[in-house]
């Protein structure tokens, strides 16, 4: 009797902890958010199409941090970036982001927003990469993918882009320009789902730590790049 006892008692501490746990549900972006010429670009797709690691999947998730529904939340040291939604809730999807010299944190506002963008290198990039064109036409084998979020703060554009991306197996990463890269699914599940004028904040490093309290520490800075 003791020890079946014993056993039920550990069995109810199993449920409550697995109570305390943060609830994730998987979801691959939907369908429906492709719109036709997305379909035809991504059926080009010369890049590997191997599944992204489960950890960086777009997932729904409890989410207790204090910024309003609508807003975009970027976990660079988690490589996450999360869509805030009503009722303690989040969109998360993996992301790849900057090499530490070149990130950037703080608060920002989405300021413009295009679908299969160009791209035009930064005069650093050009520095940093030698042999690249002046522009890129837009398309699946543009380094900004399927749509591009450019960030702003107050009327100045910080070079820094939320956009798609044409090396989905860096999901997880940190080794683009400064930039926060997503799946081009992921990327445009989110843009049909923020509008201009969105809120954007990127936690500084060390802040993601625990990303659902309360706590928000952000600083401004960072190399401005467009890739």
């Amino acid at each position: 009797m003791s020890s079946l006892r014993a056993k039920l008692g550990i069995l109810a501490a199993g449920l409550m902890l697995s109570g305390c746990m943060q609830a994730t549900t998987y979801q691959a972006a939907p369908e429906a958010t492709l719109k036709p010429a997305d379909k035809a670009q991504l059926a080009k797709a010369r890049y590997a199409k191997g599944a992204v690691a489960e950890p960086f999947r777009r997932a729904i998730v409890d989410y207790h941090r204090r910024e309003q529904p609508g807003s975009i939340v970027v976990d660079s040291d988690n490589h996450y970036l999360y869509l805030v939604q009503d009722g303690g809730k989040a969109i998360r999807y993996g992301i790849t982001v900057g090499e530490e010299a070149l990130a950037f944190s703080g608060i920002a506002r989405v300021g413009n927003m295009a679908e299969w963008p160009k791209w035009t290198p930064t005069a650093d990039i050009h520095k940093r990469i030698e042999g690249l064109p002046a522009s890129v036409p837009g398309g699946v084998d543009n380094p900004l993918g399927a749509r591009a979020l450019y960030l702003y703060q107050g009327n100045r554009d910080t070079l820094f882009r939320i956009h798609g991306t044409n090396q989905p197996e860096y999901i997880g990463a940190s080794i683009s320009s400064g930039c926060i890269r997503m799946t081009n699914e992921d990327v445009i599940d989110l843009y049909s789902r923020v509008k201009q004028g969105t809120i954007v904040v990127v936690l500084a490093p060390k802040q993601g730590d625990s990303p659902y309290n309360s706590k928000m520490a952000l600083q401004g800075g960072g190399q401005a790049t467009t890739h």
